[in-house]
């Protein structure tokens, strides 16, 4: 970084933030060892493609035979990765949190594995957000601990993703409001899962998707600012006709992904309106651009969903609609979408977003296009505090770079660029989520 670029990343260290979307656990804050940071599942991609023999996952609670042999088997690959993005996250996270500053091999990973042990406690996590500046974190509902936070956290529900394709499967819409149906909130069909719960009652008709629908809507818990789900690139998202959903609905063995699409567009809208009448307070947060492969996802979209969420956004005034987008090269059109519907906003750099070189694009245009109140500056994603930092730092280096161009050409001076930085990471969740910053 130049002197001025310099000045403005460390100024930007004094702005507030609310890190609008995370899996944190109240009861595990911090990383429990260095699996729980090299092996976060974007490091894992890295790893894969190098030739690591895993690309599934860490077991939510591994236990010890299962995490020695994940690390002891990376080790050979972290020369091959020692240039990515993410691999700079594990090395800031080592070096500004754990003060280790030996590169990774065969021969010291244990002992930074028992520094990382040694040093997980919630107070340490605490710290780090001090350290960051963040006020206040979004996380699933289903983590919510036994209050010993409460003034850490505010939630988001993920439980039905109707509208997200699985790999293998042909009536994952279906399935999904099926699981749902008179069950209490529980966490989401993980990405390629290939076992599905069987104690489920079928949807056989139009009034059963209404009824599942209602007891969904009606389910959902009064706490929460957001549903966040997905909306798959291989559906259509248009008005299929009940006649049309009938249709597919008796086809549902011979399924084909025509069928697919009208289950999903069809629940989907049903509970678009639905949701419309009964909690317009809850913002649709939507994921988009990641599409399933048998262990993640790739960066993937089509223009005729595009011009579906367009529609089914247009629809529903009533309703705030969020996108969590993963496709940098439709980063422009959503921002086309946003300029011509007040009640879209777009929100961080998800998933395949987040590399520096894409962050800094996809910022820029963000910054050109849209004013600050339609844009979240940040939101981590993050399983652990650690990786919030890691990404918090990524984050902050890009916004510099964008601030200092726009300072460079005349456009604002240094306090209103960073009056536009704490618009767009703290006070946009307040007014866009109803984010209540916090002292903790």
């Amino acid at each position: 970084m130049n002197t001025k670029e310099n000045e403005l990343f460390e100024a930007l260290a004094e702005v507030p933030m609310i890190d609008v979307h995370t899996h944190l656990r109240d009861d595990q804050l911090s990383a429990r060892g260095l699996h729980d940071i090299l092996l976060y599942h974007m490091s894992i991609s890295d790893l894969y493609a190098s030739g690591y023999q895993y690309g599934q996952r860490l077991s939510n609670n591994p236990d010890c035979l299962e995490v020695e042999n994940r690390l002891k088997s990376a080790m050979p690959y972290l020369l091959k990765t020692m240039n990515t993005s993410i691999r700079w996250g594990v090395q800031l996270i080592l070096k500004d949190l754990y003060g280790w500053e030996k590169r990774l091999s065969e021969d010291n990973w244990q002992e930074a594995h028992q520094v990382i042990k040694d040093r997980s406690e919630k107070n340490r996590a605490l710290e780090i957000f001090k350290t960051l500046n963040i006020k206040r974190i979004g996380t699933e509902y289903l983590n919510k601990g036994k209050g010993k936070n409460q003034n850490l956290f505010q939630y988001a529900l993920e439980w039905g993703f109707f509208a997200r394709k699985q790999w293998g499967f042909t009536d994952t819409p279906l399935y999904e409001l099926e699981r749902c149906w008179g069950k209490q909130p529980s966490t989401p069909t993980e990405i390629g899962l290939t076992e599905r719960d069987k104690d489920i009652q079928k949807i056989k008709s139009i009034e059963d998707v209404e009824s599942a629908l209602h007891y969904y809507v009606d389910t959902l818990p009064e706490e929460i600012l957001s549903i966040a789900t997905h909306i798959s690139a291989d559906y259509s998202m248009l008005l299929p006709s009940d006649a049309e959903f009938e249709k597919a609905l008796s086809n549902r063995e011979d399924c084909n992904p025509d069928n697919e699409s009208i289950y999903a567009s069809y629940i989907h809208e049903r509970f678009l309106s639905i949701l419309e009448e009964k909690r317009p307070d809850i913002v649709f947060q939507f994921s988009y651009g990641a599409e399933p492969m048998p262990y993640e996802t790739m960066s993937r979209s089509s223009e005729q969903s595009i011009k579906g969420i367009a529609e089914f956004i247009h629809r529903h005034p009533d309703l705030k609609f969020q996108c969590f987008l993963a496709s940098a090269k439709d980063n422009q059109g959503f921002c086309t979408m946003c300029r011509e519907l007040p009640n879209f906003s777009l929100a961080g750099f998800w998933w395949h977003n987040f590399f520096p070189s894409i962050i800094e694009t996809v910022m820029d245009e963000r910054l050109d296009m849209l004013p600050l109140n339609q844009q979240i500056g940040f939101f981590s994603d993050a399983y652990f505090t650690e990786w919030v930092y890691a990404k918090a730092i990524i984050v902050r280096h890009a916004l510099a770079t964008n601030l200092e161009k726009r300072i460079n050409r005349g456009q604002v001076d240094t306090k209103e660029a960073l009056y536009i930085a704490r618009e767009i990471l703290f006070e946009s969740p307040q007014d866009l989520l109803r984010f209540k910053p916090s002292q903790f």
